[in-house]
């Protein structure tokens, strides 16, 4: 067992970015996710492992130093709250065209606008339909704990290295500033500029090598139809992400006549109404994606086939719902129960939702 420490979500994520071995963090403040830059600076990584913390001057100057550095190979990172991703939506875009792999956290805070710095889950769309221009996706990951925030952090750099792809940590303000207690893994070594060469040098920008070409990293094409190959690539990429990178958690489903559809905070309140469902004799279980994309559909659709409902219950207006009824199908009833604008839903809403909209609906 590793070293068990107390720590907010926010304070494990930023020491599972050390222990990973990131080369450097660009970001700027904003809540309910500044503790993530206050703990590296406080910590001082530049003398644990040489990595590279720094304040930009905006969330546009952030992602653009992100990927500036992912371009070289290094593991880079960035974090922010709704607002400042929204910000960093064209360099996301850029990155994605460009194959450059890096992680991204997004700490959900209630809006739209400015809102406010309570935790909500109303990011869903931006995060997982694209919120840059043209057609790309990233791989979204949503921690319900703080050790998966500090776990997801290596899942996140293999799977980004593994596809040269930006990933996205999609969390939320509960989980940004909740403790509990975490296991924390073994320091590892940052890859020398070497290791980097040996490893990515097909395509990052790595200087002159002997017996090739120079490197060029670019989201430009200006003839149309290579334009479109790229897009076929990117497509066929996404389509095998789909098809081996589902991750997906299960709670009672086994003989389940109806089913929770929960990620993140929420799927933490649902744990509770399961039980709650279960004491007065319904035979509730609970379906909890942890990837957001890809979208565990298939598992819905088989569930759909013996099941007699579903409510999706999400800290929105409505948003994880729209894949739930297309993984669906209209094979069975589906309804949405959700909170807005940072107001937290508790585990007997839940059950009253479930009861009202989907059992006696």
């Amino acid at each position: 067992m590793g070293e068990l420490r107390l720590m907010k979500g926010n304070e494990a994520i930023a020491e599972a970015f050390i222990r990973e071995g990131v080369d450097a963090y660009y970001g700027y403040p904003i809540t309910p996710q500044s503790e993530v830059m206050e703990y590296l600076t406080a910590e001082r990584p530049e003398k644990r492992t040489g990595m590279v913390v720094l304040q930009a001057e905006s969330e546009l100057a952030a992602i653009n130093m992100v990927y500036g550095a992912a371009c070289t190979g290094k593991k880079v990172v960035t974090s922010s709250s709704s607002p400042g991703i929204s910000l960093m939506q064209e360099g996301i875009s850029y990155i994605a065209g460009s194959e450059v792999p890096c992680v991204l956290l997004n700490v959900v805070r209630g809006g739209p606008g400015l809102g406010d710095i309570q935790p909500a889950q109303s990011d869903y769309f931006q995060s997982v339909k694209g919120g840059g221009h043209g057609d790309y996706r990233q791989i979204v990951l949503a921690p319900s704990s703080v050790q998966d925030m500090y776990d997801h952090v290596a899942l996140a750099f293999e799977l980004a290295f593994k596809y040269r792809i930006l990933v996205l940590i999609q969390s939320d303000g509960l989980i940004g500033q909740m403790m509990e207690k975490v296991e924390i893994g073994e320091q590892k070594k940052r890859l020398s500029d070497k290791e980097i060469k040996e490893k990515y040098d097909s395509w990052a920008l790595t200087g002159r090598t002997p017996g090739r070409e120079h490197n060029i990293v670019t989201s430009l094409e200006l003839d149309q139809a290579k334009q479109e190959q790229f897009n076929i690539h990117l497509q066929n990429k996404y389509a095998e992400i789909a098809e081996k990178e589902v991750l997906y958690e299960e709670m009672e489903v086994e003989d389940a006549d109806y089913i929770l559809v929960a990620y993140g905070s929420s799927s933490r309140i649902c744990r509770k109404t399961v039980n709650l469902a279960r004491e007065k004799g319904l035979k509730v279980g609970l379906l909890r994606p942890i990837t957001l994309w890809p979208f565990p559909e298939k598992r819905i659709a088989e569930l759909a086939k013996r099941v007699k409902g579903m409510l999706s219950v999400e800290m929105s207006a409505g948003q994880m719902v729209e894949d739930v009824k297309l993984a669906v199908n209209g094979k069975i009833k589906v309804e949405h129960f959700g909170r807005y604008g940072g107001m937290i839903h508790t585990p007997e809403e839940v059950l009253e939702a479930l009861e009202t909209k989907i059992i006696g609906g």
